[in-house]
């Protein structure tokens, strides 16, 4: 393969990663955002409901298990730091890749956050400050008032669990073609847990989108939602590696 064609390869995964965490963020946090302000009916001033915690964690699950299979064959759809450096520790991936994935899940989560904000400002009911941008965060920010520790405990827990799954379902010996029903549930459940503890991240781009816009506690909290992710990956990998992959067949 020639440097240019091999040029050409990567950036075709970064985009692809772009876009895949784009549409996480977007529709993920967006769901959070619209549940929050609800949508105007035919102008009559009535709001609908929220779409509550299984809404959320559905929308999040569901747009992963889309982007598995619409850019998996192309960057194999990690549109998150903390898989990506998981995967780097796991030898899966280059660090030239592992760092092209990172900035364009960055460049993807904040693009979507933005993008979700200009929307939302459109309806007179909307102000960053009430309905936020569905935002992670600990103490007064949590959305069950759980503390710093509970929210960084649980952040490597349920990163742990998901890299765990996806180690797991992409590996030889997993049944082909079901990887992204795995991957997706199992962000579907972790968001059910995590949702009322810290709004769950297990994603740093996820968290670095829409904390850029609001701002103020969501920014200086942002540390947790980077720093816990990754280590719980990095567990993961090392499990995976040194524990739980199978060997292979002779």
């Amino acid at each position: 393969m020639s440097e240019n064609t091999s040029d050409q390869s990567a950036v075709r995964k970064y985009i692809a990663e772009l876009i895949g965490t784009f549409a996480l963020v977007f529709f993920g946090c967006g769901s959070v955002v619209m549940g929050k302000l609800g949508i105007l009916n035919n102008n009559t001033g009535l709001l609908t409901n929220g779409i509550g915690i299984l809404g959320i964690a559905f929308a999040f699950g569901i747009t992963v298990l889309i982007m598995v299979y619409a850019i998996g064959p192309i960057s194999g759809c990690h549109i998150n730091p903390a898989i990506t450096i998981s995967m780097l520790t796991a030898g899966k991936i280059s660090l030239r890749d592992a760092v092209g994935y990172i900035v364009s899940q960055c460049v993807g989560a904040t693009l979507a956050a933005g993008t979700l904000l200009a929307i939302a400002a459109g309806n007179p009911n909307f102000t960053i400050s009430a309905i936020g941008l569905g935002q992670n965060g600990f103490g007064s920010a949590s959305p069950g008032d759980f503390p710093l520790v509970s929210a960084f405990a649980a952040e490597i827990v349920l990163t742990f669990f998901f890299l765990t799954v996806i180690f797991g379902a992409t590996s030889e010996d997993a049944p082909k073609g079901f990887a992204g029903i795995a991957i997706g549930l199992s962000l579907f459940v972790i968001h059910i847990v995590g949702i009322p503890i810290d709004g769950t991240s297990v994603n740093p781009a996820r968290s670095l989108g829409p904390a850029i816009f609001v701002g103020g506690t969501a920014l200086s909290q942002l540390w947790v939602f980077i720093v816990a992710p990754i280590i719980g990956g990095i567990l993961a990998a090392l499990v995976w590696m040194y524990v739980l992959k199978p060997n292979k067949k002779t």
